[in-house]
């Protein structure tokens, strides 16, 4: 019975990989070069924080730990928009009053995974073993220990490269030269840069907000065109700011931001309202990494029946749909529903190279549509959020979804809150509402006389024109 399997990575999709499959009755043992993070301090500066929402949870659902993960969550309503005056507007994700996303710190998830995994007896965690060597064809693998040094092998039916955008199991796919294999890597010409808005000293508050500077329940956008600054807040009454920024061929970018005074200079004319609620804003921002934003695509996430690619090892994308760690998830899901509905492995064992064929058959285009979503929504904050048309659009959709909820969803509410359609039917449904109703608007088609229904059969129709030309059009 082959029921042994090897999970390299042991972050957010490997742990919930390992747990789940735990579940099932596979022996697994799950390998980390880094240290183990619950007995480390985590470094500052290098993970954006997280938006959970629906794709994700079903995933934690699946485990069995959504209950707990929530008890990590802060509900965001919607994006809160600053203008370069100080001024701020609330724009809702949703008109539907349950749909909202969680904003979750990295850390704090991964660790409540590592405990429930390590609560299974079918589960080893190996941590600080860099995968050294991997023999693709026998799914075997030599790891590094950083301490000793010492080199152990470990053996299995199936191995699960779960290692992140960094994968050093897709390198060794890459490099094999016994399989055609393709690799993409798309940077953008941005890079981020994390800070803290700290929560307010204890004997302080800010009203309904208590120890947060400003609205907790909500993720906030500086959007400034070529530039943007977002706000995740934390259970602390913090929050997590990241800083988008041109590297270079900027009148502001990383490269010439060299002097506090250049910082400060920076802060006060594009987010002057932020200044105030970062005291450390030079000492942050020259201390924490500035980090680079990609996109990866490969094929085939397979080798040889015996070897497996998941989460961003085999689709890392750029963060500004908040589905990075959502999609990880949901390949999880995916996976085990490819595997059937029995718990423990079969007793005549698991043909993986038949549901590893299956699972990048059924997997591979959603990924690839979720990528391509996620730079698209990276213009929209940091362009079109400010843009008056692209408001009235945001304010009818919203509209829409609250007044006729079945008949209506955005092209975000369909990735974020409806798990139930694929994310590349999400993508084509949801670019064509995009256009109808910005050139309905753009038109004059759609005006204040009309009914509100009159103005969603107006967009239904125009959608499904778009739609049937494309149909046309790309066949």
């Amino acid at each position: 019975m082959n029921n042994n399997i090897l999970i390299i990575g042991a972050g957010l999709c490997g742990s919930l990989l390992a747990l789940r499959m735990a579940q099932r009755g596979f022996e697994v043992t799950l390998v980390e070069k880094r240290p183990d993070l619950r007995k480390v301090n985590q470094d500052a500066g290098r993970s954006i924080n997280l938006a959970l929402s629906d794709r994700g949870l079903r995933g934690l659902r699946l485990a069995g730990v959504e209950e707990q993960a929530k008890k990590l969550c802060i509900p965001m309503n919607g994006r809160m928009i600053h203008d370069a005056k100080g001024n701020t507007f609330l724009s809702p994700y949703s008109g539907r009053k349950d749909e909202y996303i969680n904003s979750i710190s990295r850390p704090g998830l991964n660790m409540l995974l590592l405990d429930e995994a390590e609560k299974m007896p079918n589960v080893q965690l190996i941590f600080n073993h860099a995968c050294e060597t991997l023999d693709l064809e026998n799914a075997s693998a030599t790891f590094k220990n950083y301490s000793s040094k010492e080199e152990i092998t470990i053996s299995a039916d199936a191995i699960f490269g779960t290692d992140g955008a960094g994968s050093a199991v897709r390198k060794t796919m890459y490099e094999s030269h016994k399989f055609l294999f393709s690799f993409s890597q798309q940077w953008l010409s941005h890079g981020y840069k994390e800070l803290e808005i700290p929560a307010l000293p204890v004997n302080e508050t800010n009203g309904e907000n208590g120890n947060y500077r400003t609205y907790k329940n909500a993720l906030h956008i500086w959007p400034r065109g070529e530039d943007m600054l977002i706000a995740l807040p934390n259970l602390d009454g913090s929050f997590t700011v990241t800083l988008f920024l041109p590297y270079e061929d900027s009148d502001y970018c990383f490269a010439n931001l060299t002097s506090p005074e250049r910082v400060h200079e920076y802060f006060k004319k594009e987010f002057p309202d932020v200044v105030e609620m970062i005291p450390n804003l030079a000492e942050e921002f020259f201390g924490n990494p500035t980090g680079p934003l990609g996109t990866i695509k490969c094929s085939p996430w397979n080798a040889f029946g015996k070897t497996l690619l998941m989460g961003d090892a085999a689709h890392a994308i750029v963060p500004f749909y908040g589905q990075g760690m959502n999609a990880s998830f949901e390949d999880v899901v995916v996976f085990d529903e490819i595997l059937g509905p029995s718990l423990p492995p079969q007793r005549e064992g698991v043909d993986w190279k038949t549901v590893f064929l299956e699972y990048e058959k059924r997997r591979k285009k959603d990924t690839d549509a979720i990528a391509d979503l996620a730079v698209d929504n990276f213009h929209e904050m940091k362009e079109h959020t400010a843009m008056e048309i692209f408001q009235k659009k945001r304010k009818l959709e919203t509209a829409f979804e609250a007044e006729f909820p079945e008949q209506y969803y955005s092209k975000y509410a369909l990735v974020t809150f409806k798990e139930s359609i694929s994310y590349s039917e999400a993508l084509k449904r949801g670019r064509a509402q995009d256009k109808a109703i910005l050139n309905l608007l753009d038109d004059g088609k759609i005006t204040e006389e009309m009914l509100l229904r009159e103005k969603l059969e107006l967009v239904k129709k125009e959608t499904e024109a778009i739609l049937h030309d494309d149909a046309v059009a790309f066949g």
